[in-house]
């Protein structure tokens, strides 16, 4: 019975979001409060709820604290000479400019942090997805994907589970595992190509010039103020790197006729101009020395990462922005996402907490273990390569790795598979996980980019879930698993 009612509460969540009939907040709080009551344990909802808090509090501030960081970097321009880079390489193509996010996110990722990820990856590319009138849903699709292959890092986590699970060595795991995670990166990038050549002749290779005329033709001469946004050492045409958005001040066709999504997007679209601000540039290097201590201290284990983020947020506040008002003004400035993300997670964890507290998870686990054919058993390695798919995006890394994973390899150790090949395929199912409702990060993602988590969802299952295959294919292929 708990696990019927585990699939039909997750099958509701997702159709209900994908259909738009509820916002993700209201549905992974209403629909696991909902359930809860229907298994008989609504008594103890409070309980599951403080409980999945309390799991997912650290998560939480380690989000807050890591927008306003990389928030704050990002004004100050530590990543403006990244995005000078991507632009002047994707130029006005869309063709280019998709390969260029899936390379992006994929360079990024080496952190092993899919929140940073996502922040740095969308503040470079949303400007041009946003004037070119490209399909946002196909860049939160290419960076999910991409930051998936790589979230199979020792360092980015799931890795580390299925080590610790095992008790394994973590470099045994991954190492013999690079081949095939590189033929999934690579299928990424092909993903990208194919998605951005549709992209391409859906819209053609345009000048963003030919863009700006386009927008000026919607308005009765406004007056206009044309902005560099990751401008080059030299003026050009249309292929020069520079990226030319307008401002409209002014006209007849101004005012109230645009929307306020529209101007809050302008405010977002002028967030790269080389002559805001907040930029510091005799700070630069203090600027990159603190954010690669930051990286070597995650990556070093140095202290918890909450903590790493509270403590860098407030320094280069502090440095940067030494005066109060502009410190408030900064916090402020960035206080949606934060709102956004945190929201977001707590949410999360009224779901994740009924799941776990009702037994839901247990019971679906091993409901799937159970139903493994026994004639299977010495294939235990493909079957955990297939399985981790829907069970890591079902499910917390730390539910499928500490308790699915060594039943696996119990069964697996019985006919003979080497715990070492379990290990590897437990891996497998990463990009699709990335993208899992339980993933605070993905929230990041889909908020920053304005982007509707349902339509997200509908979109990237299909091409995470082949590009897991495609590892596992790749795994088998080489003999790794």
């Amino acid at each position: 019975m708990l696990t019927i009612l585990g699939f039909t509460m997750i099958a509701t969540f997702l159709v209900l979001i994908m259909m738009k009939k509820m916002s993700p907040i209201a549905a992974l709080v209403l629909i696991p409060a909902l359930f809860c009551v229907f298994v008989g344990k609504g008594a103890h909802l409070g309980d599951y709820v403080i409980e999945g808090v309390g799991t997912l509090a650290p998560t939480a501030a380690m989000l807050m604290f890591a927008i306003v960081y990389f928030g704050v970097m990002i004004d100050v321009g530590l990543f403006d000479p990244i995005v000078r880079g991507i632009l002047k390489f994707c130029k006005a193509d869309p063709l280019r400019i998709v390969v260029g996010t899936a390379l992006l996110a994929a360079i990024v990722s080496l952190d092993g942090d899919g929140s940073t990820t996502f922040m740095i990856t969308v503040s470079a590319m949303y400007p041009l997805y946003k004037r070119l009138k490209m399909s946002l849903v196909v860049m939160t699709g290419v960076a999910a994907t991409a930051n998936g292959v790589m979230n199979t890092l020792p360092w980015g986590g799931p890795t580390a589970r299925a080590a610790t699970a095992l008790k394994l060595d973590a470099g045994d795991i991954f190492v013999p595992m690079i081949p095939a995670l590189a033929v999934g990166l690579v299928a990424v990038i092909a993903l990208s190509y194919v998605l951005g050549l549709r992209e391409r002749k859906r819209l053609g290779v345009l000048s963003l010039n030919e863009v700006l005329d386009e927008e000026k033709q919607l308005v009765d001469e406004p007056e206009t103020e044309t902005v560099l946004v990751g401008a080059g050492a030299a003026a050009g045409g249309p292929g020069d790197g520079k990226v030319r958005m307008t401002k409209t001040t002014g006209g007849a066709g101004s005012g109230t006729d645009a929307s306020d999504d529209d101007e809050e997007d302008d405010v977002r679209l002028q967030g790269l101009d080389p002559n805001r601000p907040t930029l510091r540039p005799k700070l630069y290097w203090f600027n990159a020395l603190l954010t690669a201590t930051l990286l070597a201290a995650m990556i070093m284990e140095l202290l918890p990462i909450p903590v790493l983020f509270v403590l860098a947020a407030a320094l280069a506040l502090t440095v940067n922005f030494p005066h109060i008002p502009d410190q408030k003004a900064r916090l402020a400035a960035h206080a949606d996402n934060v709102l956004n993300v945190s929201g977001m997670v707590f949410a999360a964890a009224v779901f994740t907490g009924v799941l776990q507290g009702t037994g839901m998870v247990d019971s679906m686990a091993k409901w799937l273990v159970d139903g493994i054919p026994d004639g299977m058993g010495p294939h235990m390695a493909l079957v955990t390569g297939v399985l981790s798919l829907p069970l890591t995006y079902f499910m917390s890394n730390d539910g499928f790795y500490f308790g699915v994973l060594p039943v696996l390899a119990e069964a697996g150790a019985a006919h003979g598979v080497s715990p070492l090949e379990i290990a590897r395929a437990s891996l497998v199912g990463q990009p699709l996980h990335m993208s899992s409702p339980l993933v605070p990060a993905v929230y990041v993602l889909v908020g920053m980019a304005k982007v509707e988590f349902g339509d997200h969802t509908k979109f990237v299952v299909k091409w995470a879930a082949l590009t897991s295959l495609v590892v596992l294919g790749a795994g088998i292929l080489f003999g790794i698993i």
